[in-house]
């Protein structure tokens, strides 16, 4: 993995002076955003990453994108959605095309062992401190942004419509992009006849992008379980109602539900990630505070999940002798649909992928475990917005090898360990957008 080695750079870039884009002469994309990482997006990336904030806390992250996109050239709207930022450029007739980037770290300390890794840390939205990192690879996508605003601005005889740069809050919660929407998105700056996105994958080596035709991302919802006790000594279980107990009761019930109640050919997860409950060795507690997250690859499924989940978590409570005025109660804190590529967009955007990055950059879609992305609402079936949702990779070859061969395993997203080569993946990112936008929107 090829590292930035000065953190001094970053530093340095609060107070210089925002360079203007590289312009090729030779008109070779490649080479341009070869040139825009060395000369700029590398200590833009390497400012993100050692400064993330946690979701819908994104204030100093929010700014400097405002900064970046007014620095390009570009019209800037900041606070929507809470801390979202749009900027749009308008280049003659065509399309109007969303381009979203999402923002926000996660509470995660840090141990990637990068010199220029995070040490920040934050006061989260319930009051806490957490140490905050960039265990997602969101920092690609915001730099990713400044590169591709950049250069089609420097390409602006190349393209022709109108381009909306969404810079997006809370995918990790998600709940930023419906606030965005909520906060009139699509009114205020029209509805996109295209929107495309990327993450970085950990999971796919350097230089190779992938998307698929149908479904990109399962559902995801986040479920609290509170489970309600009657405290007592522990020594004198039968004088209360143990919520330990009859919470992992719950929990071990709770994995029926993917094994003999949903169709063997329906993905489904459901995850216990936290439980919470007590204070002393010897101390019946009177509540239990379950987290889960629940998956699914179909509405249908993910809804089924969610009505099981309820009816077992309350019935195990009932059956438990818990008084009525004393019931479990499920909520439902955070949630998100389905994630699908639209088909006829995302044939033809894979053939523009294959054609401009080459043939052997193009991998056809796998998809490796359930996770989720709340892009899936600015392409929701309300607005009948095509979506395009690609994959970048982030992880040298060279890793994946030295995995095989029984080296150290590739570390997954939101791990302290998570890192991925910053700029194969931005520069790869930023070609891939560039190029779906000149095949969108083609000059007139």
């Amino acid at each position: 993995m090829r590292l930035i080695r000065s953190a001094a750079a970053a530093i340095a870039l609060a107070t210089a002076t925002l360079a203007a884009p590289v312009v090729a002469e030779d008109r070779d994309v490649a080479a341009a955003v070869e040139a825009e990482y060395d000369n700029y997006l590398k200590d833009l990336f390497v400012h993100f990453h050692k400064n993330p904030e946690l979701s819908f806390l994104e204030n100093k992250t929010a700014e400097r994108m405002a900064t970046e996109l007014r620095a390009a050239g570009i019209e800037v709207t900041e606070n929507v959605g809470g801390t979202g930022v749009v900027g749009m450029l308008r280049n003659g007739d065509g399309p109007l095309i969303l381009l979203r980037a999402d923002m926000d770290g996660l509470p995660v300390e840090e141990k990637s062992g990068l010199d220029y890794a995070s040490t920040a840390t934050q006061v989260g939205q319930d009051g806490k401190e957490y140490p905050v990192m960039h265990a997602c690879g969101h920092d690609v996508h915001i730099t990713s942004m400044i590169g591709t605003a950049r250069r089609l601005m420097a390409m602006k005889d190349q393209w022709s419509g109108t381009i909306m740069f969404v810079v997006q809050p809370a995918e990790e919660r998600v709940g930023g992009a419906k606030a965005m929407l909520a906060d009139g998105l699509y009114d205020r700056f029209g509805k996109p006849d295209y929107a495309l996105a990327f993450h970085v994958a950990s999971v796919l080596p350097t230089g190779k992008v992938s998307a698929s035709e149908s479904i990109q991302y399962s559902s995801a919802d986040s479920v609290d379980i509170m489970v309600p006790g009657v405290g007592a000594h522990g020594a004198s279980p039968h004088m209360g109602r143990d919520p330990v107990y009859i919470g992992s009761q719950i929990v071990t019930a709770l994995q029926s539900i993917i094994s003999r109640e949903v169709m063997p050919l329906a993905p489904g997860v459901i995850t216990v990630g936290s439980f919470h409950a007590g204070s002393k060795h010897n101390i019946i507690s009177d509540r239990a505070d379950l987290q889960l997250t629940v998956r699914a690859n179909d509405e249908e499924t993910r809804a089924q999940l969610l009505a099981a989940i309820e009816r077992i978590a309350v019935g195990i409570g009932k059956a438990h002798g818990l008084p009525d005025e004393l019931p479990v109660t499920v909520t439902v804190s955070e949630g998100t649909p389905v994630t699908n590529n639209d088909p006829e967009l995302a044939r033809r955007l894979n053939d523009v992928m294959q054609r401009e990055l080459g043939e052997d950059a193009f991998m056809p879609w796998q998809q490796r475990g359930m996770g989720a992305e709340d892009f899936s609402y600015f392409v929701a079936d309300q607005y009948g917005v095509p979506g395009y949702y690609f994959a970048v990779g982030g992880t040298p070859q060279e890793a994946f090898d030295a995995a095989a061969n029984g080296g150290p395993a590739v570390p997954s997203h939101h791990s302290p360990l998570f890192k991925i080569a910053p700029k194969e993946s931005v520069t790869l990112g930023t070609r891939a957008m560039i190029a779906a936008v000149l095949d969108l929107a083609p000059a007139s």
